[in-house]
């Protein structure tokens, strides 16, 4: 079930989460100026550590559908970036297994509608978002995650901007806390994309996991964010740092200090690992133990 946690005895859907904060660097360094609690050395006079302010474990009976008051379930019948999936809200594609987890499933079909009609999209897959409920700016945004493997996967845990709707991307803004190619599966990928850094080739980084693969556990991916930029963590070890001050050094505009909701999805196929093969695992499980969001205040 989830979980919205008072913070000062003030609680909101659109999470303003602004604490105190301290500057991360440009690159990566050992360390990180931020809470000690957060798995890093805190910078000269920086009191403060990580706050939870919404969770969701997802309990609830097998079969039963993730929360309607924190979750948009997306039926989209047209993909993106040349995808082979129709995303359902159907139970089949998108559900709590009974065991504490969200579970995204792909499978080879085609959708059929109400109307007898069948989808061009040989695969069907699920999507979820917080938008218009839990969109925080600023924070530390964190899921632990189980990923398929097999190629033409392409699981993915990232934002966009709470103002997408009015503005469209690139300029909404998009941060991707982690996404991954089925074929190479002990790789992840950090980035962000805006405007005139659409396809983020100078802005993402990878983490290789130093030993088996992303789809034999659970890891934990999170994004620590504050006015002074952002940070990305696998298991506490962080891999990647952007800073506005950075991102003018490349003459790119900085655009994430507004307010951002979450998805989570599980494609198919595609520009990122290519379509499936004979080979790949279908259906294909993405699960998700919990998804939490927390604020930096002060000690």
């Amino acid at each position: 079930m989830f979980r919205l946690v008072s913070l000062f005895g003030a609680v909101a859907w659109a999470l303003s989460l602004v604490g105190c904060s301290a500057p991360p660097p440009e690159a990566g360094p050992d360390y990180w100026a931020g809470p000690a609690d957060a798995g890093s050395k805190p910078g000269p006079g920086v009191q403060s550590h990580w706050q939870v302010v919404y969770v969701d474990d997802f309990d609830g009976p097998s079969g039963s559908r993730p929360s309607s008051a924190a979750w948009n379930e997306r039926v989209v019948a047209a993909p993106y970036n040349a995808e082979k999936q129709y995303y359902t809200d159907r139970p089949s594609n998108i559900m709590l297994d009974g065991a504490g987890n969200l579970l995204i499933t792909a499978q080879r079909e085609f959708f059929v509608n109400a109307a007898g009609v069948a989808s061009a999209q040989p695969y069907t897959s699920g999507r979820l978002d917080t938008q218009g409920f839990v969109q925080p700016k600023y924070g530390r945004i964190e899921a632990r995650i189980k990923v398929p493997a097999g190629k033409g996967l392409w699981p993915a845990f990232w934002l966009l901007g709470s103002n997408i709707d009015v503005v469209s991307w690139p300029k909404c803004g998009e941060v991707d806390i982690m996404e991954l190619g089925g074929s190479n599966p002990s790789v992840v990928t950090g980035s962000v994309h805006g405007p005139g850094y659409e396809d983020g080739s100078t802005t993402h980084d990878s983490y290789t996991l130093p030993a088996g693969s992303f789809a034999d556990a659970f890891h934990v991916f999170a994004l620590e964010w504050t006015a002074q930029g952002m940070r990305w963590l696998i298991d506490e070890n962080p891999y990647a740092w952007r800073t506005p001050s950075g991102m003018a050094n490349l003459h790119l505009p900085w655009i994430f200090d507004q307010p951002m909701f979450i998805l989570l999805n599980l494609a198919v196929g595609g520009i990122y690992d290519g379509d499936p093969d004979a080979a790949t695992p279908l259906p294909a499980h993405m699960a998700v133990d919990y998804v939490k969001v927390s604020a930096l205040v002060a000690n």
